[in-house]
């Protein structure tokens, strides 16, 4: 199982991104673990300087894109 974070305060990119993370595990067939993170000092501490941010296992991948469902597979493999 994977260990997603959604690092933003709840913006529309916020909630693309988490759409298509859940879109990209169920194409995957594969088990994550979401959790959204909206504090702005706890998006900080992660080193997430704009947002959307994506984390994957506590390791931050991308920030201040909105990736597509495609992007976020790669990143799932």
């Amino acid at each position: 199982m994977k260990k997603i974070q959604i690092y933003g305060t709840g913006c529309p990119k916020c909630r693309a991104l988490t759409a298509n993370v859940e879109a990209a595990a169920r194409e995957l067939k594969i088990e994550i673990e979401l959790d959204k993170v909206t504090e702005i000092r706890d998006i900080a501490a992660a080193g997430v300087l704009m947002t959307p941010g994506l984390a994957i296992d506590g390791q931050v991948k991308s920030s201040g894109h909105l990736l597509s469902v495609h992007q976020v597979k790669k990143l799932l493999m």
